[in-house]
This record gives structure tokens, sequence and C-alpha cells, in this order.
């Protein structure tokens, strides 16, 4: 993300020389070797992702000179239009990079870059809004484990049960029912399990060493999900939506059709109700549960719950 930040905001070609004082990564390299093999590996990455990087010789008289930079034109997209399920998609990937850390990443870039003399256009970053706005605490340790391909271990607890110590070889993470979820090998169990991240009670520790193990070829996460989640769905909800409102749940419903009343009802497969009353909750005065009572009752204890402690 640095990296396409000081290509992007830049009108000029940038070296590699300056490339690896400004970017804090680059920075960090023990030895030009390590550093080469990073940019080079972030290079890759990038073209894969369809980022365009140009290459410019600096020096007429020297072809070894060259700079880089990512063209706003190539990087732009044009208008989209989008129907209201694509919004729902687009309106949680908006949220992915929203934290304090990446924040910070982006602000220390342009910083670096403009003390370094470079010459920024800062309204380039309109165009990259990374967000990501979680309250697990476990999500960036993960998120930085499954990048190094680096095992963690962790204490995780279950309803009913006693806390355990987990340790997993992460492949990936991925968002259901308003919980954030992290699949990949368990260690002990010596098979793929998925742990809720509100679940883990504990910091997040490395239990081995960077690339110590692969992610499985062709594995697909939310077909891994579906097989281990213990909360999936068995039946369904009938649920009252405001025009225009709840576009996560319109996602994932089964049947929707227009109401007498000018709402439309859904039917949402129901697995844990404590899962979906928390996300339904989180929709306010825009749905309305008509069935199971023990959703309806579920959703309505917690509104109770939120006003009593909203005027404590």
């Amino acid at each position: 993300m640095n990296l396409v930040i000081a290509l992007l905001v830049t009108r000029h070609f940038v070296t590699k020389a300056r490339l690896r004082e400004t970017v804090e990564e680059y920075r960090e390299a023990s030895s030009l070797e390590a550093f080469e093999k990073m940019f080079e590996r972030d290079k890759e990455e990038l073209r894969e992702l369809g980022i365009k990087i140009d290459v410019h010789t600096l020096d007429k008289g020297f072809d070894d000179e060259v700079g880089y930079r990512i063209s706003r034109e190539d990087f732009e997209m044009p208008p989209l239009e989008i129907t209201a399920a694509e919004a729902a998609i687009l309106g949680l990937a908006a949220r992915v990079w929203d934290s304090a850390r990446m924040a910070s990443a982006t602000t220390s870039a342009i910083t670096k870059l403009q003390a370094a003399g470079i010459d920024i256009d800062s309204t380039a970053l309109d165009i990259l809004t990374p967000r990501l706005p979680t309250g697990e605490r476990a999500f960036e340790p993960l998120l930085d484990a499954i990048k190094e391909r680096q095992p963690v271990r962790f204490d995780y607890h279950r309803p009913g049960g006693p806390s355990t110590t987990r340790v997993l070889q992460p492949w990936g993470m991925l968002f259901h029912g308003s919980r954030w979820y992290v699949l990949g090998h368990d260690a002990d169990r010596d098979q793929p399990r998925l742990f809720r991240l509100s679940r883990i009670t504990s910091d997040i520790s490395t239990a081995g060493k960077a690339d110590s193990y692969q992610v499985p070829d062709n594995v697909d996460l939310k077909a891994e999900a579906r097989r281990l989640r213990p909360d999936e769905a068995t039946r369904s909800a009938t649920v009252r939506v405001r025009p225009g409102g709840a576009f996560g749940l319109r996602r994932r419903a089964t049947a929707a059709e227009p109401g007498p009343d000018g709402w439309d009802v859904l039917r949402v497969p129901l697995g844990s109700v404590d899962i979906l009353a928390e996300e339904l909750r989180s929709y306010a005065d825009s749905v309305v549960v008509d069935e199971p009572p023990d959703l309806r009752e579920a959703v309505i204890n917690g509104l109770r719950a939120l006003s009593r402690a909203g005027s404590a």
C-alpha cells in the first residue's frame, strides 16, 4: 500500500533509491539485496492486481537509471452504475482499510515524500480510500500472519466451555453475519478449523517462522467456512425491510417480495439467533422481524438493553 501511495501521488518518476528512503518497509530491509527482492515482489503483485507501473529512463546517458510512477489516468476507474446487491458488496469493501495503522502509514508515506522534495499531488488519494473498521483486536495481527504465512497462537473461548490455547496456520479471513472469522489449519487437531475473532480472548502471538507453511492449492475459503461454521442456517426468518435499506440483508435473502405496507418482505437464512439478532439491531428502525418469535424477542430485548444503557 505504501508503494502504491508513493508512486501514485508523485508527479515525477521516482528512483528505487528514493523509494527505499521513503517507504518504511524498504528502509527497514536488512540489505540492498533484501530491498531488491521486496521491491520486485511488490511490483509483480501490483501488476497481477492490474495496477500498471510506468518505467522511464531518467538520464539519457545512463539507461540503468530509471524511475517509476503510477499514472492517475491508468489507476482511476470510469463511472460505475451498480445494483443494490453490488452496493452492499462495495459498502463492505469500502470499509476494508479504515484502521489506525494504515491511516498512519499513508500519512507517513506522504510526509516522507514531501520532506524529500518530491512534488505531491495529494488529491490523487481521493481515489484511494482504504478503510476497515473492526473492533476485533485480533484482526490486524491475523492479517499480518496471513500475509507472512506465519503460524499463530491464541486463547479461544467457545460458549459453554473453558478457554483453550490454539495454534493455527491462518489461510484467510471472511465476514459473515456481522462477524469476522479466521480460517486455517489447526495444528493440534491437524485439520481445517474456523474461529470467530470476537471469541479470541488473548493477544495473538507467533508460533513459528514466516513462510513456514503454504495455503492449500485452490482452497475455497467460503466453501470451507460453510462446511465448518457451527451456526450454519437450518431455518429461515421473515423480516420486513424499508425500501432501499439493509442492503447486506437483501443480498443474503433467499426470497423477497413487496409487502402490503410498502415495506419489502425478505426470507433470510437463520442459523445463530444471537448473531442474526445483533446484525438486525444494527439496522435500527429499517428492519422489523415477523418470525420466528425467538429471533424477534432477541432483537427487541437487545434494543431495550441499549435504550436503558443510553438513558443511564
